[in-house]
């Protein structure tokens, strides 16, 4: 299967954040709700998967001035399909000068058998604020992964900012042992990227499971964290986003 979708965000003549664009097809469906923080946007699984075999595609413009949030209604699992094929998914993401885009979807499971790369590649320029988060299951309930591969590019103000993989499952020799995951099911990070904030310095809390960076090249810090499921992943991170946010 093969699908595209794309969101552009813009500032109307009140100052106020308007879609200019929202299409998609199945299984990347966007739907808009209101919220009290503004422009939300959903993606919405319209089918199963990804399956092995699937090219996806997904395009986000934030324009000077507007801010959204996308989220997913649901984590999205990696299947296996057709021997030998891989699916795919492509995120790609700009964010202007004075633009806001947070990027907070639910997880990626690599279910057992699948052959699976999602790859994000972010623009943000000068000025612009950018939350990014990542999240990946190792498996469903009591299974082994199959093999996945997250990788995430990010330039600010046209520079590198960061480069970021990892690859899972019978494919990627040593992902779980120490030098990797040390035996965590469930892995993620996320970005902040906000000009108002001054840089933090390095940390590492929750017993050594997650950890605080800061990034050379802009008002940038990374956090990381492992979990043995992903409620707890979910609650690192979340924490992480508030405590960023506040």
């Amino acid at each position: 299967m093969r699908a595209a979708a794309r969101l552009v965000a813009r500032v109307d003549r009140h100052g106020r954040t308007v879609l200019a664009e929202l299409r998609g097809e199945s299984p990347l469906l966007l739907r808009q709700v209101r919220t009290p923080h503004g422009v939300t946007v959903y993606v919405v699984g319209g089918a199963a998967g990804p399956l092995a075999g699937d090219d996806l595609r997904l395009d986000v413009e934030v324009a000077a001035g507007a801010a959204v949030r996308v989220h997913t209604v649901a984590a999205s699992v990696a299947l296996p399909g057709r021997p030998g094929a891989t699916s795919r998914l492509l995120v790609r993401a700009s964010v202007a000068a004075g633009a806001v885009l947070h990027w907070l979807p639910e997880q990626l499971v690599a279910a057992a058998g699948c052959g699976h790369v999602s790859e994000s590649r972010v623009a943000v320029a000068d000025g612009g604020t950018l939350y990014w988060r990542d999240e990946l299951v190792c498996g469903r309930h009591g299974e082994l992964p199959g093999d996945a591969v997250v990788h995430t590019s990010v330039d600010h103000g046209g520079r590198p900012l960061l480069r970021q993989a990892l690859s899972v499952g019978p494919g990627a020799p040593g992902w779980a042992g120490p030098a990797v995951l040390g035996g965590a099911s469930a892995t993620g990070s996320l970005l902040v990227l906000d000009p108002a904030r001054p840089v933090e310095p390095p940390r590492v809390t929750a017993g050594g499971t997650a950890a605080r960076l800061p990034l050379a090249g802009g008002a940038a810090t990374l956090w990381t964290a492992t979990a043995p499921d992903a409620h707890t992943l979910r609650r690192h991170l979340t924490l992480v986003e508030h405590a960023a946010a506040a």
